[in-house]
């Protein structure tokens, strides 16, 4: 009998909405006080999470809330990397 494994549930800062960790895309606070996409989901600093689809990016970027989750200014840079 093969076990499921267990995977953590997040929330999307735009939509609000629960979803396992792999599917959403972690953006970090760096030491240095920007933002960074964390590609290994390990990365130290505040984290938060955000789905890969263009409303939720677009509603995150429109109403400021990785700004507001993350305490750090997000430059246009992310946002263009996300959007790719």
């Amino acid at each position: 009998m093969a076990k499921s494994r267990h995977e953590p549930v997040r929330t999307c800062v735009a939509c609000r909405e629960e979803a396992g960790k792999r599917t959403l895309v972690r953006i970090v606070c760096t030491a240095d006080g920007s933002a960074a996409v964390d590609r290994t989901g390990r990365a130290p600093g505040r984290g938060a999470y955000l789905h890969r689809d263009e409303a939720c990016i677009q509603a995150a970027r429109k109403r400021r809330h990785l700004e507001r989750s993350l305490g750090a200014s997000v430059a246009l840079e992310l946002w263009s990397e996300l959007t790719a």
